[in-house]
Protein backbone atom coordinates (compact mmCIF):
# COMPACT_ATOMS: atom_id res chain seq x y z
CA UNK A 1 0.00 0.00 0.00
CA UNK A 2 0.92 4.19 -0.63
CA UNK A 3 2.31 5.78 2.44
CA UNK A 4 0.18 8.39 1.67
CA UNK A 5 -2.74 6.31 2.04
CA UNK A 6 -1.85 4.97 4.93
CA UNK A 7 -0.76 8.08 6.08
CA UNK A 8 -4.63 9.82 5.95
CA UNK A 9 -6.10 6.50 7.20
CA UNK A 10 -4.67 7.31 10.08
CA UNK A 11 -5.61 10.95 10.28
CA UNK A 12 -9.21 9.82 9.86
CA UNK A 13 -8.94 6.77 11.75
CA UNK A 14 -11.73 8.32 14.34
CA UNK A 15 -13.81 9.51 11.64
CA UNK A 16 -13.60 5.24 10.42
CA UNK A 17 -16.18 2.63 11.52
CA UNK A 18 -14.43 -0.19 13.57
CA UNK A 19 -15.72 -2.57 11.05
CA UNK A 20 -13.90 -0.49 7.89
CA UNK A 21 -10.84 -0.19 10.00
CA UNK A 22 -10.67 -4.09 9.87
CA UNK A 23 -11.67 -4.62 6.53
CA UNK A 24 -9.00 -2.39 5.72
CA UNK A 25 -6.38 -4.00 8.02
CA UNK A 26 -7.40 -7.47 6.48
CA UNK A 27 -6.88 -6.12 2.80
CA UNK A 28 -3.55 -4.16 4.06
CA UNK A 29 -1.91 -7.85 5.19
CA UNK A 30 -3.36 -9.86 2.59
CA UNK A 31 -1.49 -7.21 -0.27
CA UNK A 32 1.30 -7.28 1.85
CA UNK A 33 1.54 -11.19 1.70
CA UNK A 34 0.63 -11.31 -2.41
CA UNK A 35 3.69 -9.29 -2.34
CA UNK A 36 6.07 -10.86 -0.47
CA UNK A 37 4.96 -14.09 -2.09
CA UNK A 38 5.92 -12.56 -5.22
CA UNK A 39 9.31 -11.36 -3.88
CA UNK A 40 9.76 -14.78 -3.00
CA UNK A 41 8.83 -16.07 -6.20
CA UNK A 42 11.37 -13.99 -8.55
CA UNK A 43 15.22 -15.60 -9.09
CA UNK A 44 16.52 -12.03 -8.31
CA UNK A 45 17.45 -11.31 -4.91
CA UNK A 46 15.92 -8.23 -3.27
CA UNK A 47 17.36 -6.07 -0.10
CA UNK A 48 15.99 -3.28 1.57
CA UNK A 49 17.39 -0.84 3.63
CA UNK A 50 16.25 2.36 5.44
CA UNK A 51 18.18 5.37 5.21
CA UNK A 52 20.86 4.67 7.89
CA UNK A 53 21.67 1.34 5.90
CA UNK A 54 19.91 -1.17 8.40
CA UNK A 55 17.85 -4.15 6.67
CA UNK A 56 13.92 -4.08 6.89
CA UNK A 57 13.46 -6.60 3.67
CA UNK A 58 15.09 -9.75 2.22
CA UNK A 59 13.31 -11.85 -0.20
CA UNK A 60 14.21 -16.14 -0.25
CA UNK A 61 17.08 -15.59 -3.27
CA UNK A 62 18.92 -13.20 -1.45
CA UNK A 63 19.24 -15.04 1.55
CA UNK A 64 19.86 -17.93 -0.48
CA UNK A 65 22.67 -16.07 -2.39
CA UNK A 66 24.34 -15.31 1.22
CA UNK A 67 23.14 -18.20 3.51
CA UNK A 68 21.70 -15.65 6.00
CA UNK A 69 17.93 -16.01 7.77
CA UNK A 70 15.96 -12.91 6.74
CA UNK A 71 14.11 -12.96 10.73
CA UNK A 72 18.00 -12.86 12.02
CA UNK A 73 19.04 -10.27 9.80
CA UNK A 74 16.32 -7.71 10.30
CA UNK A 75 16.89 -4.55 12.00
CA UNK A 76 20.91 -5.12 11.47
CA UNK A 77 23.59 -3.29 9.43
CA UNK A 78 23.95 -4.98 6.05
CA UNK A 79 27.86 -4.51 6.38
CA UNK A 80 27.02 -7.04 9.44
CA UNK A 81 24.56 -9.18 7.66
CA UNK A 82 26.98 -9.90 4.60
CA UNK A 83 30.24 -9.48 5.66
CA UNK A 84 32.16 -7.20 3.14
CA UNK A 85 28.83 -5.87 1.19
CA UNK A 86 29.79 -2.36 3.35
CA UNK A 87 27.63 0.96 1.84
CA UNK A 88 28.95 3.61 4.37
CA UNK A 89 30.65 4.96 1.19
CA UNK A 90 27.38 4.81 -0.77
CA UNK A 91 26.07 6.85 2.15
CA UNK A 92 25.71 10.03 0.05
CA UNK A 93 24.22 8.44 -3.17
CA UNK A 94 21.21 9.47 -4.97
CA UNK A 95 21.82 7.61 -7.94
CA UNK A 96 22.03 4.13 -9.28
CA UNK A 97 25.09 2.42 -8.24
CA UNK A 98 26.32 -1.17 -10.15
CA UNK A 99 29.08 -3.95 -9.40
CA UNK A 100 29.98 -7.20 -9.62
CA UNK A 101 31.00 -9.12 -6.46
CA UNK A 102 32.10 -12.75 -5.99
CA UNK A 103 30.83 -14.67 -2.69
CA UNK A 104 32.26 -17.60 -1.37
CA UNK A 105 29.70 -18.92 0.99
CA UNK A 106 27.71 -21.03 0.93
CA UNK A 107 28.71 -21.58 -2.91
CA UNK A 108 31.48 -20.16 -5.00
CA UNK A 109 29.29 -17.74 -6.93
CA UNK A 110 29.51 -14.63 -8.79
CA UNK A 111 26.50 -11.50 -8.37
CA UNK A 112 25.89 -8.34 -9.82
CA UNK A 113 23.95 -5.88 -8.05
CA UNK A 114 22.49 -2.58 -8.26
CA UNK A 115 21.37 -0.08 -5.75
CA UNK A 116 18.21 1.81 -6.11
CA UNK A 117 17.91 4.86 -3.94
CA UNK A 118 14.03 5.33 -2.46
CA UNK A 119 12.58 8.98 -2.45
CA UNK A 120 9.74 10.17 -0.56
CA UNK A 121 6.68 10.81 -2.39
CA UNK A 122 6.73 14.33 -1.84
CA UNK A 123 8.67 16.33 -4.43
CA UNK A 124 11.04 13.39 -4.65
CA UNK A 125 13.61 15.06 -2.20
CA UNK A 126 14.19 13.02 0.65
CA UNK A 127 15.65 9.52 0.01
CA UNK A 128 13.90 7.20 2.60
CA UNK A 129 16.21 3.97 1.78
CA UNK A 130 17.76 1.73 -0.64
CA UNK A 131 16.82 -1.21 -2.33
CA UNK A 132 19.58 -3.61 -3.74
CA UNK A 133 18.68 -5.86 -6.61
CA UNK A 134 21.11 -9.16 -6.59
CA UNK A 135 21.75 -11.08 -10.59
CA UNK A 136 23.14 -14.53 -10.58
CA UNK A 137 25.92 -14.01 -13.33
CA UNK A 138 28.29 -16.95 -11.93
CA UNK A 139 27.05 -19.26 -15.44
CA UNK A 140 27.91 -15.76 -17.62
CA UNK A 141 31.22 -15.72 -16.08
CA UNK A 142 32.13 -19.51 -15.87
CA UNK A 143 31.17 -19.13 -20.09
CA UNK A 144 33.26 -16.81 -19.80
CA UNK A 145 36.28 -17.92 -18.43
CA UNK A 146 36.07 -21.02 -19.80
CA UNK A 147 36.27 -19.17 -23.71
CA UNK A 148 39.62 -17.15 -22.15
CA UNK A 149 41.00 -20.75 -21.48
CA UNK A 150 40.53 -22.05 -24.91
CA UNK A 151 41.76 -18.61 -26.56
CA UNK A 152 44.94 -19.07 -24.42
CA UNK A 153 45.25 -22.77 -24.98
CA UNK A 154 45.29 -22.54 -28.10
CA UNK A 155 47.65 -19.48 -28.15
CA UNK A 156 49.39 -22.19 -26.36
CA UNK A 157 49.87 -25.04 -28.95
CA UNK A 158 50.45 -22.80 -31.97
CA UNK A 159 53.60 -22.62 -30.01
CA UNK A 160 54.03 -25.92 -29.00
CA UNK A 161 55.62 -27.49 -31.69
CA UNK A 162 58.00 -24.59 -32.27
CA UNK A 163 59.11 -25.25 -28.62
CA UNK A 164 59.46 -28.92 -28.71
CA UNK A 165 62.16 -28.67 -31.36
CA UNK A 166 63.70 -25.41 -30.89
CA UNK A 167 64.27 -26.92 -26.84
CA UNK A 168 63.63 -30.41 -26.97
CA UNK A 169 66.13 -31.53 -29.43
CA UNK A 170 69.26 -29.20 -28.21
CA UNK A 171 68.52 -30.87 -24.74
CA UNK A 172 68.65 -34.21 -26.31
CA UNK A 173 71.84 -33.69 -28.31
CA UNK A 174 73.91 -32.50 -25.06
CA UNK A 175 72.15 -35.44 -22.55
CA UNK A 176 73.93 -37.69 -25.26
CA UNK A 177 77.06 -35.78 -25.06
CA UNK A 178 77.31 -35.32 -21.57
CA UNK A 179 76.60 -39.61 -21.47
CA UNK A 180 79.54 -39.82 -23.89
CA UNK A 181 82.04 -37.32 -21.20
CA UNK A 182 80.46 -39.32 -18.28
CA UNK A 183 82.05 -42.54 -20.16
CA UNK A 184 85.39 -40.84 -20.75
CA UNK A 185 85.67 -39.29 -17.37
CA UNK A 186 85.36 -43.06 -15.55
CA UNK A 187 89.05 -44.02 -17.56
CA UNK A 188 90.36 -40.92 -15.82
CA UNK A 189 92.52 -42.09 -12.27
CA UNK A 190 89.81 -41.88 -9.37
CA UNK A 191 91.81 -39.11 -7.78
CA UNK A 192 90.94 -36.77 -10.84
CA UNK A 193 87.44 -37.49 -12.13
CA UNK A 194 85.55 -36.95 -9.22
CA UNK A 195 84.79 -33.06 -9.45
CA UNK A 196 84.62 -34.23 -13.59
CA UNK A 197 81.65 -36.85 -12.19
CA UNK A 198 79.87 -34.57 -10.02
CA UNK A 199 79.66 -31.33 -12.89
CA UNK A 200 78.22 -33.96 -15.22
CA UNK A 201 75.81 -35.53 -12.89
CA UNK A 202 74.47 -31.80 -12.00
CA UNK A 203 74.58 -31.02 -15.81
CA UNK A 204 72.15 -34.45 -16.80
CA UNK A 205 70.04 -33.29 -14.05
CA UNK A 206 69.29 -29.77 -15.27
CA UNK A 207 69.01 -31.28 -18.51
CA UNK A 208 66.24 -34.10 -16.99
CA UNK A 209 64.58 -31.15 -15.58
CA UNK A 210 63.98 -29.41 -18.65
CA UNK A 211 62.82 -32.18 -20.41
CA UNK A 212 60.49 -32.63 -17.86
CA UNK A 213 59.00 -29.10 -17.91
CA UNK A 214 58.50 -29.54 -21.80
CA UNK A 215 56.94 -33.02 -21.44
CA UNK A 216 54.48 -31.35 -18.93
CA UNK A 217 53.82 -28.39 -20.78
CA UNK A 218 53.13 -30.29 -24.22
CA UNK A 219 50.95 -32.65 -21.92
CA UNK A 220 48.86 -29.54 -20.74
CA UNK A 221 48.34 -28.20 -24.20
CA UNK A 222 48.48 -31.28 -26.16
CA UNK A 223 44.95 -33.12 -25.41
CA UNK A 224 45.73 -37.06 -25.22
CA UNK A 225 42.78 -39.38 -26.59
CA UNK A 226 40.95 -40.83 -23.85
CA UNK A 227 41.68 -45.03 -23.37
CA UNK A 228 38.09 -45.87 -21.76
CA UNK A 229 38.24 -48.59 -19.65
CA UNK A 230 35.95 -50.00 -16.40
CA UNK A 231 37.89 -49.56 -13.53
CA UNK A 232 38.48 -48.83 -9.49
CA UNK A 233 38.96 -45.75 -8.04
CA UNK A 234 40.38 -47.45 -4.61
CA UNK A 235 42.65 -49.35 -7.38
CA UNK A 236 43.83 -46.45 -8.55
CA UNK A 237 44.79 -44.54 -4.92
CA UNK A 238 46.06 -47.34 -3.90
CA UNK A 239 48.71 -48.18 -6.89
CA UNK A 240 49.72 -44.65 -6.67
CA UNK A 241 49.98 -44.25 -3.24
CA UNK A 242 52.96 -47.69 -3.35
CA UNK A 243 54.33 -45.74 -6.34
CA UNK A 244 55.27 -42.46 -4.25
CA UNK A 245 56.05 -44.63 -1.01
CA UNK A 246 59.59 -43.93 -1.16
CA UNK A 247 59.04 -39.86 -1.82
CA UNK A 248 56.42 -40.22 0.79
CA UNK A 249 59.06 -41.43 3.40
CA UNK A 250 61.70 -38.85 1.99
CA UNK A 251 59.24 -35.37 3.05
CA UNK A 252 57.82 -37.36 6.67
CA UNK A 253 54.26 -36.89 5.48
CA UNK A 254 51.78 -38.99 6.58
CA UNK A 255 49.04 -40.20 4.21
CA UNK A 256 45.49 -40.98 5.72
CA UNK A 257 43.46 -43.62 3.05
CA UNK A 258 40.43 -43.91 3.68
CA UNK A 259 38.62 -45.74 0.82
CA UNK A 260 34.70 -46.33 0.09
CA UNK A 261 34.79 -49.92 -0.18
CA UNK A 262 31.62 -50.61 -1.57
CA UNK A 263 32.59 -47.66 -4.54
CA UNK A 264 31.33 -49.52 -7.92
CA UNK A 265 33.30 -50.05 -11.01
CA UNK A 266 33.57 -46.73 -13.00
CA UNK A 267 34.78 -45.88 -16.93
CA UNK A 268 37.93 -43.82 -16.87
CA UNK A 269 41.42 -43.62 -18.57
CA UNK A 270 43.32 -45.46 -15.97
CA UNK A 271 46.67 -44.07 -16.93
CA UNK A 272 45.59 -40.14 -17.06
CA UNK A 273 43.59 -40.96 -14.02
CA UNK A 274 46.91 -41.87 -11.93
CA UNK A 275 48.61 -38.92 -13.62
CA UNK A 276 45.61 -36.80 -11.92
CA UNK A 277 46.20 -38.39 -8.32
CA UNK A 278 50.42 -37.88 -9.06
CA UNK A 279 49.64 -34.40 -9.85
CA UNK A 280 47.68 -34.18 -7.15
CA UNK A 281 49.72 -35.50 -4.33
CA UNK A 282 52.71 -33.94 -5.18
CA UNK A 283 50.99 -30.45 -5.00
CA UNK A 284 50.45 -31.59 -1.53
CA UNK A 285 53.80 -32.46 -0.81
CA UNK A 286 54.84 -28.95 -1.72
CA UNK A 287 52.06 -27.17 0.07
CA UNK A 288 52.91 -29.28 3.19
CA UNK A 289 56.48 -29.00 5.55
CA UNK A 290 57.92 -31.37 6.56
CA UNK A 291 55.57 -33.51 8.94
CA UNK A 292 52.02 -32.76 7.16
CA UNK A 293 48.90 -34.64 6.76
CA UNK A 294 47.83 -35.72 3.36
CA UNK A 295 44.01 -37.31 3.77
CA UNK A 296 43.01 -39.12 0.69
CA UNK A 297 39.21 -40.14 0.33
CA UNK A 298 37.51 -42.11 -1.98
CA UNK A 299 33.44 -41.76 -2.03
CA UNK A 300 30.19 -41.69 -4.65
CA UNK A 301 26.89 -40.13 -4.32
CA UNK A 302 23.86 -40.53 -7.28
CA UNK A 303 25.78 -39.23 -9.62
CA UNK A 304 29.39 -38.90 -9.35
CA UNK A 305 32.23 -40.68 -7.92
CA UNK A 306 34.65 -38.63 -6.03
CA UNK A 307 38.55 -38.34 -4.54
CA UNK A 308 38.86 -36.04 -1.82
CA UNK A 309 42.63 -34.55 -1.62
CA UNK A 310 42.73 -32.75 2.15
CA UNK A 311 46.41 -31.20 3.36
CA UNK A 312 47.32 -29.77 6.17
CA UNK A 313 49.35 -26.93 4.29
CA UNK A 314 49.44 -23.19 4.50
CA UNK A 315 46.11 -23.15 2.03
CA UNK A 316 45.53 -20.63 -0.91
CA UNK A 317 44.26 -16.62 -0.49
CA UNK A 318 40.76 -16.21 -1.59
CA UNK A 319 41.73 -14.13 -4.17
CA UNK A 320 44.11 -16.67 -5.90
CA UNK A 321 41.68 -19.57 -5.33
CA UNK A 322 40.70 -18.42 -9.40
CA UNK A 323 43.79 -18.02 -10.44
CA UNK A 324 44.99 -21.93 -10.10
CA UNK A 325 44.32 -23.23 -13.04
CA UNK A 326 45.70 -20.59 -15.25
CA UNK A 327 49.22 -21.69 -17.15
CA UNK A 328 52.66 -20.86 -14.83
CA UNK A 329 50.91 -19.75 -12.25
CA UNK A 330 51.90 -20.76 -8.84
CA UNK A 331 52.33 -20.02 -5.07
CA UNK A 332 55.39 -22.42 -4.40
CA UNK A 333 58.91 -21.47 -5.16
CA UNK A 334 59.74 -23.55 -7.71
CA UNK A 335 56.59 -24.93 -9.20
CA UNK A 336 55.85 -24.90 -13.06
CA UNK A 337 52.00 -23.86 -12.68
CA UNK A 338 51.04 -26.70 -15.22
CA UNK A 339 50.42 -29.21 -12.45
CA UNK A 340 46.62 -28.30 -11.70
CA UNK A 341 46.25 -27.19 -15.40
CA UNK A 342 46.76 -30.78 -16.72
CA UNK A 343 44.81 -32.13 -13.87
CA UNK A 344 41.32 -30.11 -15.07
CA UNK A 345 42.44 -31.16 -18.68
CA UNK A 346 41.97 -34.58 -18.26
CA UNK A 347 38.93 -34.48 -15.72
CA UNK A 348 37.06 -32.30 -18.07
CA UNK A 349 37.83 -34.75 -20.23
CA UNK A 350 36.44 -37.52 -18.66
CA UNK A 351 33.14 -35.11 -18.20
CA UNK A 352 33.79 -34.71 -14.46
CA UNK A 353 34.84 -30.87 -12.60
CA UNK A 354 37.62 -30.24 -9.73
CA UNK A 355 36.70 -28.10 -7.10
CA UNK A 356 38.99 -26.73 -4.58
CA UNK A 357 38.13 -25.41 -1.12
CA UNK A 358 41.16 -23.89 1.03
CA UNK A 359 41.25 -21.65 4.23
CA UNK A 360 44.45 -19.33 4.25
CA UNK A 361 46.72 -20.95 6.92
CA UNK A 362 45.15 -24.13 7.39
CA UNK A 363 45.22 -26.24 4.55
CA UNK A 364 43.31 -26.87 1.27
CA UNK A 365 41.16 -29.33 -0.11
CA UNK A 366 40.56 -30.64 -3.82
CA UNK A 367 37.54 -32.82 -4.71
CA UNK A 368 37.76 -34.31 -8.01
CA UNK A 369 34.14 -35.36 -9.39
CA UNK A 370 33.62 -37.94 -12.36
CA UNK A 371 30.44 -39.17 -13.81
CA UNK A 372 29.09 -42.81 -12.61
CA UNK A 373 28.78 -44.79 -15.73
CA UNK A 374 25.76 -46.57 -14.23
CA UNK A 375 24.29 -42.82 -14.12
CA UNK A 376 24.50 -41.08 -17.23
CA UNK A 377 21.29 -39.33 -17.16
CA UNK A 378 19.23 -38.25 -13.91
CA UNK A 379 15.77 -36.59 -13.54
CA UNK A 380 16.21 -33.30 -12.10
CA UNK A 381 13.82 -32.09 -8.87
CA UNK A 382 10.51 -30.74 -10.28
CA UNK A 383 9.53 -27.50 -8.36
CA UNK A 384 8.68 -23.61 -8.87
CA UNK A 385 10.84 -21.50 -10.90
CA UNK A 386 11.76 -19.75 -7.06
CA UNK A 387 13.79 -23.04 -6.00
CA UNK A 388 16.40 -22.28 -8.70
CA UNK A 389 19.49 -20.55 -6.85
CA UNK A 390 17.98 -20.59 -3.92
CA UNK A 391 19.62 -22.50 -0.83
Amino acid sequence: MKRGFLEKLIERIRLVQPGDVQNYLVEIAREKGFLETIFNAILEGVIVTDPSGRVIYLNRAACGFFGIEAQASLGKPLGDVVKGLDLEHLSGASEVVSRDLEVFYPENRFLNFYIVPLMSEEGQAEMVGRAIILRDITQNRRATQETIDTERFSALTLLAAGVAHEIGNPLNSLDIHLQLMQRRVKKLAANLRGDFEESINVARQEVSRLDQIITQFLRAIRPQPLTMGMDRLNAIIEESVAFLKAEIQDRDVLVEVELDKNLPPIEVDRDQIKQVVYNVIRNAFQAMKSGGILRIRTGADETHEFLSFSDTGGGIDPENISRVFEPYFTTKSGGSGLGLLIVRRIVRAHGGEVIIESTQGKGLTLTIRLPRADRRVRFLEQGPPSDQGVS
